[in-house]
This record gives structure tokens, sequence and C-alpha cells, in this order.
């Protein structure tokens, strides 16, 4: 989160795109944990997770 300019919600996924980890409100300058199951992260805006209802085991589909 270096030199980032404002906080973002972020879901870690697995490679099987399977939520194991969920981190609310990261701030600049701010580390996650490290979710060593994890593959990718998205960098989503903040509160997205609540406003999705996203919660760990959830499968996303990421359509490009």
């Amino acid at each position: 989160m270096f030199f980032m300019k404002f906080a973002i919600d972020a879901v870690f996924l697995d490679r099987n795109s399977h939520v194991v980890g969920l981190v609310r409100h990261i701030k600049p300058n701010q580390l996650s944990p490290i979710f060593w199951k994890a593959d990718k992260v998205l960098e989503l805006p903040t509160g997205t997770i609540e406003r999705t209802k996203t919660s760990l085991g959830d499968q996303m589909q990421i359509v490009s």
C-alpha cells in the first residue's frame, strides 16, 4: 500500500478463485496480513466487501 493515496478493500483468492482472506479498509502506507494460500488479490473500493457480503470460502468468477 505504499504510495497509494486512498484506502481500499482487498480480497485474496487461491488458484481456484476461492476467497482465502479479506481485509477491509487498508489505509495508505499500511500492510495487510499475509495469506499464504493466496494466488492473487482483488483491490477494490472501500466498502465493497461489506456491500457485496463477500465471505471466506466464496468463489469469485473473474470476467475480463
